[in-house]
């Protein structure tokens, strides 16, 4: 016996009739949608089945609404309509996170290779300054930022991210920045010594990339990534005040893993 098709509601048949609308041309990048009482009929929906369905859609990041000019497709920018893979991101348990991180290897070791071949000397040069910007966190006196070092660190990979060419890729890398950062940081403050062994990481890849190796590069990216997923499989999830607890309490408590 086939199971009874589930029933379709009229604000799922305004996201898929938009979508068709977009993915046949009819609708492109910029374009003002047709005026509600016309586009709510050509779909065969309520005007406030209509509302909804933009609403969602402008969730997304495929419409946006604006006031006193109607609705416009935005422009469909990887960037804008990854942005919700950022929710799923930050809303995954530990072993969800795990999975994430997984992700983000496979996706950063691509990236990585791809632009030992692309990246310019300038680029190269803006990785260099933010390696220095992260060992600055690490010589101040007292106790290292670790919000700080976290900031050069993401920009780091995302300046990679960026310098492979492709803008999907770049945007999914960002996207799962998140999560991701936090399993970063949470090693960084428990595990003594982690963060000069990300400089050392970090230093292995940007000079791989400065010889344009895609292969080294891919391989020492791998490796990088690799590490914080091992920190977070054997450690778990962090607590509730991680991010505020006295790293060398921590320290104290963890074994000096480095990634």
């Amino acid at each position: 016996m086939n199971p009874r098709p589930v029933a379709r509601s009229q604000t799922d048949a305004v996201i898929e009739g938009v979508k068709t609308m977009i993915g046949e041309g009819a609708l492109v990048a910029g374009a003002r949608l047709p005026i509600e009482a016309e586009l709510a009929a050509q779909l065969g929906v309520s005007r406030g089945s209509l509302r909804e369905g933009v609403r969602a859609l402008a969730a997304l990041g495929v419409l946006e609404t604006r006031q006193g000019d109607g609705t416009y497709v935005t422009s469909l920018d990887p960037f804008r309509l990854l942005g919700s893979v950022g929710m799923l991101a930050d809303l995954q348990p530990g072993d969800g996170a795990v999975a994430l991180l997984e992700v983000r290897r496979i996706l950063e070791s691509e990236t990585a290779a791809r632009a030992a071949l692309a990246l310019d000397e300038a680029t190269l040069d803006e990785l260099q300054g933010l390696l220095d910007a992260a060992d600055a966190t690490l010589s101040a006196e007292g106790e290292a930022d670790y919000e700080a070092f976290l900031d050069a660190d993401t920009r780091f990979h995302s300046v990679i991210a960026g310098a492979s060419g492709n803008s999907t890729l770049s945007a999914l890398v960002d996207a799962l920045g998140g999560r991701t950062s936090r399993a970063r940081l949470w090693r960084a403050i428990s595990a003594h010594g982690s963060l000069v062994q990300t400089q050392a990481e970090h230093r292995s890849i940007l000079d791989e990339l400065r010889r344009r190796d895609p292969e080294r590069a891919r391989l020492r990216m791998a490796l990088h990534i690799l590490g914080v997923e091992e920190f977070w499989r054997t450690h778990g999830a962090p607590t509730a005040g991680a991010g505020r607890t006295s790293p060398d309490a921590e320290s104290r408590s963890q074994s000096d893993s480095g990634s």
